[in-house]
């Protein structure tokens, strides 16, 4: 009996130990989420106020708490490619994207890659954004840039084709009109311009390109 009893509390021993423990763990988890987002609001705000040392600083301690958090390599590859230090915002969206692959990152590495005239990168990282997600027409006109750099022309105009009638707007005509121009198709550039004529701008102001988020070139 006694053998028993000493069991019985050997056991209430170990479940309140163990629920001592499961309360350090959870205890210790709501820790480092309200630090983390301390941080991302420290360095959301040291962006926003052109405060980048102080975002850095933010960010490189985020990745030292969780080193695979995608969102952190690709904040930081912006804050670098507003410094023009592009070899480390290449860097920084090549592991955001290797880590979640997302149109934001890959777009982000597009754009770095065509700032420093990698255009066949900057071509394969566009691709793989519009895979992930092709109704944003700005993405059809940054891939749309590449291929013209490139010499694609039958791809470029597909590009500018798609990005006008996903977002049929004066700014995606105006772009695709001037191509037109640009390569003596006065036919084609003249049935944009009608188009363009006959928009109806709603509240008197015309429709903009929907962005992409995270837009690193400004």
């Amino acid at each position: 009996m006694l053998e028993l009893a000493i069991v019985g509390v050997f056991g209430l021993l170990a479940f309140h130990n163990t629920k001592v423990h499961d309360d350090e763990i959870l205890g210790a988890s709501r820790k480092i989420g309200d630090r983390l987002g301390k941080l991302w609001d420290i360095a959301h705000q040291g962006m926003r106020e052109n405060r980048l040392l102080r975002a850095e600083k933010a960010l490189l301690t985020i990745l030292k708490i969780d080193e695979r958090n995608a969102a952190a390599y690709n904040r930081l590859g912006i804050l670098y490619a507003k410094q023009h230090e592009y070899r480390d915002a290449i860097d920084c969206f090549e592991i955001a994207s290797s880590i979640e692959a997302s149109p934001s990152s890959l777009h982000n590495l597009g754009l770095i890659y065509y700032e420093t005239e990698n255009y066949e990168k900057a071509a394969i990282a566009f691709e793989q954004a519009l895979k992930l997600e092709d109704t944003l027409a700005a993405r059809h006109i940054a891939y749309a840039k590449v291929q013209e750099k490139l010499g694609n022309e039958k791809l470029m105009f597909q590009a500018l084709e798609r990005a006008a009638e996903l977002e049929p707007n004066k700014e995606s005509y105006e772009i695709l009109r001037k191509a037109y121009l640009d390569r003596g198709m006065q036919a084609e550039a003249d049935m944009i311009e009608q188009k363009m004529k006959r928009l109806i701008i709603k509240s008197g102001k015309p429709n903009r390109i929907t962005r992409p988020a995270r837009r690193v070139v400004v």
